[in-house]
């Protein structure tokens, strides 16, 4: 009797790529999704076991549920000429009901019962521009390791940077019309001395403008690096 044709969802559904080099772990991801109304245990095979570590390489799938299967490359000497021969197969069984024995469940399997899915492996080595480009992508990398409150306190801190920047405007701009009230209104003789408070007002516009500038500055570097940490 012919089997069942496999009720699992593979993503990919052909082939597992792996992208060099080769000279750590490289990992690829198989999404398996159930869309049926039954749970279904499944198994991970490989034609070559010592050159792959899968997690997880058996389990159940709730009906209706995803799970992500992590496929893990060892490191090896990759040699452009060879051609991958290494293959998957996703073999999967629908639970029954009442099941209380994943392995059992496996062990009393009849053959008709059983669905499987192949995959072949399919190994790429990156471009020259490629390299180029994870080369300059390296800060991005680095700076992948913030968590998202790191990251979050980042964007705070630039938020309150705008908000002070504003206020120092508004301030400096209400320094400036005050300052021009005050010498319409000084006489001919008042203003032929110097005025200690014009000079004071005018010391403190200086310093606004220049905190203003510096924190311009200082949003302007935090804000090219948020903008590194999202592309």
């Amino acid at each position: 009797m012919a089997r069942q044709e496999q009720v699992l969802v593979l993503e990919p559904q052909q082939e597992l790529k792996f992208r060099g080099p080769f000279t750590d772990v490289v990992t690829a991801t198989l999404k398996l999704t159930n869309p049926t109304d039954r749970n279904v245990c499944f198994k991970v095979k490989t034609t070559a076991p010592r050159r792959y570590c899968v997690r997880p390489n058996s389990g159940i799938i709730d009906a209706g549920t995803s799970i992500n299967v992590s496929v893990m490359l060892q490191p090896f000497e990759y040699d452009p000429n060879e051609k991958s021969k290494h293959k998957f197969m996703v073999q999967s069984i629908l639970a029954p009901r009442d099941m209380t024995d994943m392995e059992g469940v496996w062990k009393e399997a009849k053959p008709e019962e059983l669905m499987d899915s192949k995959l072949r492996c399919t190994f790429e080595m990156p471009l020259e521009n490629d390299k180029t480009t994870e080369h300059s992508a390296l800060p991005k990398s680095a700076s992948a390791s913030l968590d998202d409150g790191e990251v979050k306190k980042i964007m705070e801190e630039c938020r309150q940077l705008q908000m002070e920047v504003q206020r120092l405007r508004e301030e400096n701009k209400q320094i400036r019309e005050d300052d021009g009230v005050r010498k319409r209104k000084i006489t001919p003789m008042a203003a032929s001395h110097p005025n200690p408070l014009g000079s004071t007002a005018m010391t403190k516009d200086e310093g606004l403008s220049t905190r203003i500038l510096a924190l311009c500055l200082l949003f302007f570097v935090i804000g090219a690096i948020i903008g590194k940490l999202v592309l």
